[in-house]
């Protein structure tokens, strides 16, 4: 089993910035891949950003690319997302995600196992 417990969410202005955190428990964490998505209001849970189990590839949602950045600590047993250039459009509850071990980082939820809570983000215009 694998706990995940996100945090950093809130209300944010056009423009700002947000660092999530998702700190996990359980399953051996460096071995997993992780990954964020988010949901809208009457919307599908979509891909934001996802990243190897030791760090070396990233992938992101071409709506995000060039202002979010996801990373991990393997020795905190936690995944970040950077959030720059907040646009309203970026709403949402957004949730971390955890992944067996592959080769291959998955970028669809029905790949991930577990999953957290969520953490709701706002951006006013």
């Amino acid at each position: 089993q694998v706990q995940l417990v996100e945090s950093g969410g809130g209300l944010v202005q056009a423009g700002g910035s947000l660092r999530l955190s998702c700190a996990a428990s359980g399953r051996i964490f460096s071995t997993s891949n992780m990954g964020w998505f988010r949901q809208a209001p009457g919307k599908e849970r979509e891909f934001v950003a996802a990243i190897s189990w030791s760090g070396g590839r990233t992938y992101y949602t071409d709506s995000v690319k060039g202002r979010f950045t996801i990373s991990r600590d393997n020795a905190k047993n936690t995944v970040y997302l950077q959030m720059n250039s907040l646009k309203p459009e970026d709403t949402a509850v957004y949730y971390c995600a955890a992944a067996p071990f592959s080769f291959v980082v998955a970028t669809t939820p029905d790949k991930y196992d577990h999953w957290g809570q969520g953490t709701q983000v706002t951006v006013s215009s």
